[in-house]
């Protein structure tokens, strides 16, 4: 078997008195990608700062690449492209050239920035704006040029964090695909979301984080045959009468969950559910079957939803 790409055991970062991250273990391996599914402040970005060899860590041990963080950050930061939660775009310049200087950086030589400029233009599907101020570029545009810009060192590991937050779900899914079509080219690939549509479209393997641990590891399908059920019923009966209708409900299904605005039954079958409910004369004003996701997973775990 190839060797990790990234190896972490025991990792932790302290600030003062808070745990950011409390003892995290991980393996990334060539490839892969790999996500960190979690609510926000639950140690991602922290863990992914540490990676990246912009944060030092408390304590545990850390390899990235074969090197130590710690002790080798500019080798490894020459290996890895990063996109940050916020674009950081150089407003300045326009779009082609804000990858033909981020190339310069890396002592890329010109010629070569701007033929892998004019490559990754293609890729991102911005070929159209390449004499155009970053301004003009609409927010979608905006994290496809981010990413292209982290594509032109041709990284090993390509580290993303919070990729597609703030996105319209079209921008996301145009972004989807080329971080897809990443994968493809076996680009190794490691992000961060709270979505967990995200997390299951992209991710071969992830661990659900929670205030700095990790709760649990999988595939997504392992995780979600693992701690859920096959499907979910969803019930609205009211604000003022989910408890109740929760209490009249219960030992239906696998298990049952009451958040403010919704009741969740979780069983084999949804359908069935929805039809128990009705013979004990309830009536929810909305019911719906689903496919148990990531979010349930989450639940289950830690006891509260994944996007708070």
């Amino acid at each position: 078997m190839p060797a990790p790409v990234i190896t972490a055991t025991g990792l932790t970062k302290h600030y003062g008195d808070l745990v950011a991250v409390a003892g995290i273990d991980l393996e990334v391996a060539p490839g892969e990608s790999f996500g960190l599914l979690g609510p926000n402040g639950a140690g991602k970005s922290t863990t992914m700062r540490m990676i990246g060899a912009v944060s030092t860590r408390t304590g545990g041990d850390l390899q990235v690449l074969g090197l130590d963080p710690d002790t080798h950050g500019p080798e490894i930061r020459s290996q890895l492209g990063v996109v940050p939660q916020e674009d950081n775009l150089d407003t300045e310049l326009r779009v082609r050239d804000n990858l033909i200087v981020y190339g310069r950086y890396f002592g890329i030589p010109r010629a070569v920035c701007a033929r892998r400029a004019d490559e990754l233009l293609a890729f991102a599907q911005l070929e159209d704006k390449a004499r155009s101020k970053v301004d003009d570029l609409s927010g979608g545009m905006k994290r496809r040029l981010t990413i292209a810009r982290a594509l032109v060192n041709e990284p090993r590991v390509l580290m993303l964090d919070e990729p597609t937050t703030g996105l319209d779900p079209q921008a996301r899914h145009v972004l989807w695909d080329r971080l897809f079509r990443l994968k493809e080219r076996g680009t190794t690939l490691v992000l961060t979301t709270h979505y967990m549509d995200e997390a299951e479209q992209l991710c071969d393997r992830l661990v659900v984080v929670d205030q700095g641990r990790i709760m649990a590891e999988g595939s997504p399908a392992q995780l979600i045959r693992e701690h859920s059920s096959r499907e979910v019923v969803e019930l609205r009966f009211g604000s003022q009468r989910n408890q109740a209708a929760a209490e009249r409900i219960a030992g239906l299904g696998d298990r049952i969950e009451t958040l403010p605005d919704r009741v969740l039954v979780y069983a084999a079958d949804g359908e069935a559910v929805v039809e128990q409910v009705s013979r004990l004369g309830l009536h929810p004003t909305t019911s719906l079957v689903r496919r148990s996701s990531l979010e349930d997973v989450f639940l289950r775990l830690t006891g509260r939803s994944l996007i708070e």
